[in-house]
């Protein structure tokens, strides 16, 4: 059973920074894809970055990119994905969200992709 746990959201100042992390266990950890997703009130959930295993790289929704990066540790069992924010500001205010896929169909930034969801972690950015 794949199991996701979030951390690290809260209240931050337009312009500041916020380190979120996923902790993810109960699958092969030598093809899955894992990524960060987010949802604010009234939009649809976008991808905001993530790590595809088959490729062995990152990748980053345009809104984020240059702003936004990933680092990842694999220990034993268990898959972790951190997301460095950088520079937020108001329209990075939303609930985001950990998520696996194991099948790797489509490309890893497509939600509709995804197998497993962790609970999510509120990020409010306001002064």
């Amino acid at each position: 059973q794949v199991q996701l746990v979030e951390s690290g959201g809260g209240l931050v100042r337009p312009g500041g920074s916020l380190k979120l992390s996923c902790v993810a266990s109960g699958f092969s950890l030598s093809y899955y894809a894992i990524g960060w997703f987010r949802q604010a009130p009234g939009r649809p959930r976008e991808g905001v970055g993530c790590f595809d295993s088959y490729a062995g790289k990152f990748f980053y929704s345009d809104s984020v990119k240059g702003r936004f990066s990933l680092s990842r540790d694999n220990s034993g069992n268990t898959a972790q994905l951190h997301l460095q924010m950088n520079r937020l500001d108001s329209d990075d205010t939303a609930v985001y969200y950990c998520a696996v896929d194991v099948d790797l169909v489509v490309r890893c930034l497509d939600h509709t992709g995804m197998d497993s969801w962790g609970k999510g972690t509120l990020v409010t950015v306001s002064s």
